[in-house]
């Protein structure tokens, strides 16, 4: 029974990834994926004692949400989803840019589930590599887990030393994680759709307005960094 279920969920997984790039995006579903991100967001912001510290949140210079990422296998698996990223301009948050996170892996793992990740990218080289067409987490990008609601104080060298903060959420449980092995890119065809451009740079750069059907993640940023809204 557990075979069955762990295989099924591959099979979704490697549907997903081989139609992502056959499928055309629309702006309606870049508009729920904004919301989807939105919601995860505050979710995890709302937890008391164990949300992202505004330590760190203060000192991100760009913040992704990936909701609901699809994990599974028997002793190969993967993982697929999408997300939105905003980084901080002269005026406020940042247009949200979307992206894919996927990734193989390989060793002793059954089963499947779906996992919401926050990647705080706390320094120019973390930006940089969100600026690129895709990156290895835990390759050119180290990823380091994130502290938590209390921990916040005896952060400051995580602070100043990483370039990637990241946290997940399955199954309710919110922590910190070393997440390694998944790939971000850049997904062009819903960044068409929205901005009738595929370029993430000048989105995330504040060079293009953001359009009111994904403004709600920005906002939902803005929220909880009123005073720092410039780089």
């Amino acid at each position: 029974m557990m075979l069955k279920f762990a295989v099924k969920f591959l099979i979704i997984v490697l549907i997903l990834q081989a139609t992502s790039a056959i499928v055309p995006a629309d702006a309606k579903k870049a508009a729920e994926q904004a919301e989807k991100a939105a919601v995860v967001f505050e979710e995890i912001m709302s937890a008391p004692d164990n949300n992202i510290p505004l330590t760190a949140i203060d000192r991100a210079l760009c913040i992704a949400v990936f909701p609901k990422v699809i994990k599974g296998g028997f002793i190969f698996g993967g993982r697929y989803g999408r997300g939105v990223a905003s980084c901080r301009t002269n005026s406020g948050w940042s247009g949200p840019a979307f992206f894919t996170l996927g990734g193989g892996s390989f060793g002793l793992q059954i089963g499947g589930q779906a996992t919401d990740f926050v990647f705080l990218f706390m320094n120019e080289e973390g930006l940089s590599s969100l600026l690129k067409n895709s990156f290895e987490l835990g390759g050119e990008a180290s990823a380091a887990a994130g502290p938590l609601g209390r921990e916040a104080g005896a952060s400051t060298d995580l602070y100043l030393n990483s370039k990637i903060l990241s946290y997940s959420r399955s199954k309710g449980v919110f922590a910190g994680l070393e997440l390694k092995g998944a790939v971000i890119a850049q997904d062009d065809s819903e960044m068409e759709a929205v901005y009738g451009s595929s370029d993430a740079a000048s989105i995330l750069k504040g060079a293009k307005p953001t359009p009111a059907s994904v403004a709600v993640y920005p906002k939902k940023l803005f929220q909880y960094s009123k005073k720092r809204i410039t780089k």
